[in-house]
This record gives structure tokens, C-alpha cells and sequence, in this order.
């Protein structure tokens, strides 16, 4: 009954920047934190950036200062602007967010993952 929909992802060279949206529909009734996960080949999912509804946001140490996370609550929708790409950034990338529905539970959504591809 919700979805989220990623769109961004793509091939950029080190250095370059892309910007990753993810829109969350369906039957919402509130959003309480929304952000990225990714996960390299090989690697465990890590956490890149999440964002709560009031706009406080948190990083992984590796992406601090080249990454910004934002939040468009009307729209639902987590924009992660990322600049000075390393080849070491290249994973899918995941969207998630948690939602209060409107029967009063609370669950964690995930997007179906979009490709960042940085070459040296």
C-alpha cells in the first residue's frame, strides 16, 4: 500500500555529482524520518544519511561534507545532492522511510534501490 520510488542514480567520473530523489505514495498518514542506505558488492548495507520530518539529519562519517540530505514533506520525498564522487561511493543505493500509518503502526519501507556508478 506505499511505495517509494527512487530516481538519480546513474555513471558519473570521481569528482562529479549526482542527486538522488525518493518519493514515498500510498496510504501515508505520516512520515516520521526518511534517508539512504547503500550497499557495495561484496559489503553490508551501511547507512549514508537519514533525515527525521523535522529536519534533523545524521551522516556517515565517509560522505560528511560531500553529502546533503533534504526533505520535501509535502511531496513525501528525500533528496540526497551528492558531490565529489569516489569511485569508492559507486553501490545501490536504498531509500527507506519510516511511516506512521493511519490504523496507529509505525513501519519501515524500502525502495527498490538505484545504481551510483562513479568511475576513477
Amino acid at each position: 500500500q506505499v511505495q517509494l520510488v527512487e530516481s538519480g542514480g546513474g555513471l558519473v567520473q570521481a569528482g562529479g555529482s549526482l542527486r538522488l530523489s525518493c518519493a514515498a505514495s500510498g496510504s501515508i498518514f505520516s512520515i516520521n524520518a526518511m534517508g539512504w542506505y547503500r550497499q557495495a558488492p561484496g559489503k553490508q548495507r551501511e547507512l549514508v544519511a537519514d533525515i527525521t520530518s523535522s529536519g534533523s539529519t545524521n551522516y556517515a562519517d565517509s560522505v560528511k561534507g560531500r553529502f546533503t540530505i533534504s526533505i520535501d514533506n509535502a511531496k513525501n520525498t528525500v533528496y540526497l545532492q551528492m558531490n565529489s564522487l569516489k569511485p569508492e561511493d559507486t553501490a545501490v543505493y536504498y531509500c527507506f522511510a519510516d511511516i506512521g500509518s493511519y490504523s496507529g503502526s509505525y513501519f519501515t519501507d524500502w525502495g527498490q534501490g538505484t545504481q551510483v556508478t562513479v568511475s576513477s
